[in-house]
């Protein structure tokens, strides 16, 4: 349930927290998460607030100009709030992720894993947090579509993914637009990590066959 507060202490509250370089909140949060190249999976992410603010970016330059297994979430300074690392061998795409920036000898906070080896479009995924043990989330739904809920230990919904709808027009944009819902309590950066494997997951290297026919826009201040 969002609290109710004014704008201004809203803002506010969100400034001091990412200052701190907490992405906790106390009110619901909505990310416009835009997948900065449609050639390959990873290529790179800019999300932004409802705001229009620079929040979370991911930055590549190509299949060949780094190392694709390994992905680096940071603050708009350039600053790295965490990596994703995928494991191999592993039979279910299993990912690690590790606090900062990851360094050799560092251990793993948290897995991400696939629950099924058959399948992809609607197969689940588990994610296990190895610094809290008994900690565990569930993500249901299908990501090729934009369409998928975080559910954690006891079934409630702390994060969804879903197609970006532009608020002025009421049209859905491409699939390289989408929009992450961050339910109060949950871990932001760390939602958008979950955003960074599935996208890995799902290996999706063009974004859809109504990616050309759907306009593109710049995230926009939502009321």
């Amino acid at each position: 349930m969002t609290l109710c507060m004014d704008s201004d202490s809203a803002a506010e509250n969100m400034k001091e927290l990412q200052e701190e370089g907490n992405y906790v909140f106390k009110e619901e949060i909505h990310y416009t998460v835009l997948k900065t190249s449609l050639f390959f999976s990873g290529d790179g992410f800019t999300v932004y607030d409802s705001h229009g603010q620079l929040v979370f970016r991911v930055d590549s330059y190509g299949p060949d100009s780094r190392d694709l297994d390994e992905l680096v979430l940071m603050d708009p300074d350039g600053r790295c709030l965490l990596t994703v690392r995928r494991k191999r061998p592993s039979l279910h795409q299993r990912w690690e992720g590790f606090k900062g920036e990851r360094r050799d000898g560092d251990k793993p906070t948290f897995s991400v894993k696939r629950s099924s080896m058959i399948g992809r479009a609607r197969t689940g995924v588990t994610v296990e947090v190895y610094d809290n043990p008994g900690e565990e989330y569930h993500i249901e739904g299908c990501f090729s579509q934009r369409c998928c809920t975080v559910f954690n230990g006891m079934k409630e919904n702390v994060a969804e993914i879903h197609r970006k709808v532009d608020p002025t027009t009421g049209v859905m944009l491409g699939k390289e637009v989408l929009s992450l819902c961050v339910k109060p309590g949950f871990d932001a950066a760390f939602a958008m990590g979950f955003v960074l494997v599935l996208d890995q997951i799902n290996g999706d290297g063009s974004i859809g066959d109504d990616a050309t026919a759907e306009p593109t826009v710049h995230p926009t201040t939502e009321e």
